[in-house]
């Protein structure tokens, strides 16, 4: 895949950074290394849950801030770079006693919210480079409208697709939004916090 200079938004934080420093491409893509890395490292940090497959991660806000700071493009390049790591086998999916590594565990009850990642990234994405990341307010609103990206995904998953049974919408609403938005919106007001607080001490 080649990549455009003109791909790039100067309105989102790396870019900003990039267009200040150093504009070379090797810059960007470490920098989708580095998000694709805290993607895999936030999956580690997991809570296993007795009354549901789905277990408790990091990960959303890693995928949303990341998304937020490279943008509508290399945010989801990030992703789906997470993503192909874990069909080869690499072990950057939450560690699980039930659930395999590799492609299976996209076809599981998880499934849903690991292929909405780079759809959530763009939203987020999209969203920053409209200047959403620059105040508290409108980065929350961007940050929720990611979130609610993964939730759809990963609710109709595990209630249609997921193997090797689906459970239905009722069940899916139970063990896998119920459980998690309550914490799941905390940590979107924690993480909103972030760029707009960097932006902030760059003087933008």
């Amino acid at each position: 895949m080649t990549i455009r200079a003109d791909q790039f938004d100067g309105t989102t934080l790396l870019g900003t950074f990039a267009r200040s420093g150093d504009p070379s491409i090797p810059i960007r893509v470490a920098a989708v290394l580095f998000v694709t890395a805290l993607t895999a490292a936030a999956a580690q940090v997991s809570i296993p849950l007795p009354f549901t497959p789905v277990p408790f991660t990091l990960q959303p806000m890693v995928v949303l801030v990341g998304a937020a700071a490279l943008g509508s493009r290399l945010g989801p390049a990030s992703q789906v770079l997470y993503l192909l790591a874990g069909i080869a086998g690499l072990p950057v999916f939450a560690a699980s006693p039930v659930l395999p590594q590799g492609l299976g565990r996209l076809l599981g009850p998880t499934g849903g919210y690991l292929v909405s990642y780079p759809i959530a990234a763009f939203v987020a994405g999209w969203l920053a480079e409209r200047s959403f990341d620059r105040r508290y307010l409108t980065s929350v609103v961007a940050m929720a409208c990611g979130l609610a990206v993964i939730f759809a995904f990963g609710v109709s998953w595990l209630a249609w697709v997921a193997q090797p049974s689906p459970v239905g919408l009722s069940a899916a609403l139970r063990t896998g939004l119920y459980p998690f938005v309550v914490a799941d919106a905390l940590k979107i007001v924690l993480a909103s916090t972030v760029l707009p607080s960097v932006w902030k001490l760059i003087g933008r």
